[in-house]
């Protein structure tokens, strides 16, 4: 039986981007190859032929019916406003050419540690994980003063090493959190195209799992875990997943859905759900 779990989004919102207060740098530092995600092939540095010299974009009303799905499914956790207003305190790239670069290569190790940041203060707010939150806020505190580095020493991080012992917490969180008869072990990393409608999976193990266009629709999936999951195009409708951890937005926004699925308080039906 799965009882009531206090969920909270305390903290999270300001690990997400904020487009307003960056200078474009996702639409600049990534690279991307044309495909069913992207219209075109892009190098890292150069800026997307959709970027604004405002530094929005020219067609994100639209993005999906212009062929650039990928940017929908995308969110750097808020490391684009800190590179821009903190690591390089207001800088925008247009107007140092000499730096710009270096910004470039700043960009993606900020990314990585914002994410862990979001992890961890997910796994911060789970009432399961009283024993060891501690640890948790230990870490967190670490990683945090990480972001606050100038950028010749976020350009020198091992941010694997970072990684790795981000990981053995979140881990522990999702033993934690996913209690019960499917927790104790992952059943397979692969779910293409799967049929599991109507399935009960509540407290699987998705980390880094292909769910690729996989039917999950009127499924419970109360507290599981999607750390990693690739959800393009899975159909979470009428699913249930409340209480699941490690699900971020831009997974929910890759997969398909409607308004009957139960998302965590900290997520969003994406607009292109019916």
């Amino acid at each position: 039986m799965i009882h009531h779990v206090k969920e909270s989004a305390e903290g999270l919102e300001e690990l997400r981007a904020d487009c307003d207060q960056c200078f474009g740098l996702c639409c600049v530092a990534l690279p991307f190859a044309k495909s069913a995600d992207f219209a075109l092939n892009k190098d890292s540095g150069t800026p997307c032929p959709n970027l604004q010299h405002d530094n929005k974009c020219g067609i994100h009303q639209n993005l999906r019916e212009k062929g650039f799905k990928g940017c929908t499914v995308f969110d750097c956790f808020g490391a684009g406003q800190k590179v821009s207003q903190l690591t390089y305190k207001g800088l925008d790239w247009h107007k140092d050419k000499e730096r710009a670069q270096e910004m470039f290569n700043v960009f993606p190790v900020m990314q990585q540690l914002q994410e862990m940041l979001y992890y961890l203060k997910e796994a911060l707010n789970r009432e399961e994980t009283q024993s060891i939150k501690t640890d948790l806020q230990d870490r967190y505190e670490t990683i945090e003063s990480l972001t606050n580095m100038k950028p010749e020493a976020l350009l020198l991080l091992d941010v694997q090493a970072h990684r790795s012992q981000v990981n053995d917490l979140l881990l522990c969180t999702s033993k934690l959190v996913r209690k019960g008869k499917n927790a104790s072990k992952k059943k397979s990393i692969s779910y293409l195209g799967a049929k599991l409608r109507k399935a009960d999976l509540k407290g699987s193990d998705f980390r880094g799992t292909l769910l690729i266009a996989a039917d999950l629709r009127d499924t419970d999936l109360r507290r599981c875990d999607w750390i990693g999951a690739d959800l393009r195009d899975t159909n979470l409708s009428g699913a249930d997943i409340r209480g699941s951890i490690f699900l971020t937005q831009i997974q929910v926004n890759a997969a398909k859905g409607n308004r009957k699925t139960k998302l965590p308080p900290h997520l969003k039906h994406p607009e292109h759900w019916m």
